[in-house]
């Protein structure tokens, strides 16, 4: 086997793995949005018990940090085909053509940066937003309970860290 062949094979490997990452990644919106209906649901059929809206958090942190996390996977295969394996392919064949030049085409996209930073507004309302947005109810709505008070500053933290990294991920480069 050629070093070209075994190549492309990691490429059509990181590919494949790539595609299965952002079809999971996507679906974890939907994902957020079921919870979201689902506890707002639970919240209104006990006559609007507010406290039912901080279960909502831990499950938008836990499906916002699975949705980061996968999204930074993708972002690196991606980075990776381009700068190390792109590169190393293009030697092995003795071209200096670039290969996989969807790989770089796709980046320079002018409207890319502003796609992405409405994406990244999608993200924070999905994962950040609706979450905070149940703990603000929750302290409004009232009535306080101690335990629940802490255990929604608590919430309110955890979301707040979520939010930084979702923003210290965000790839708005051109």
């Amino acid at each position: 086997m050629t070093l070209g062949a075994l190549l492309l094979s990691e490429y059509e490997r990181l590919k494949d793995e790539q595609r299965g990452r952002i079809a999971f990644r996507d679906n974890l919106v939907y994902a957020m949005l079921a919870s979201a209906a689902a506890v707002l649901a639970a919240a209104l059929r006990s006559g609007f018990e507010s406290g039912f809206l901080l279960l909502l958090p831990p499950v938008s942190i836990l499906l916002g940090w699975t949705f980061l996390i996968n999204d930074q996977k993708i972002s690196a295969m991606g980075q990776y085909i381009r700068g190390r394996l792109a590169p190393r392919l293009a030697a092995a064949a003795g071209t200096e053509e670039e290969v996989f030049e969807w790989e770089t085409a796709l980046r320079g996209d002018p409207r890319r940066v502003w796609r992405k930073r409405m994406q990244l507004a999608a993200d924070l309302i999905a994962f950040v937003l609706t979450p905070a947005a149940a703990i603000l109810t929750y302290l409004l709505a009232g009535p306080l309970i101690a335990m629940l008070v802490v255990v929604s500053v608590l919430e309110a933290a955890a979301t707040a860290v979520l939010g930084v990294q979702i923003v210290l991920y965000a790839d708005l480069s051109s």
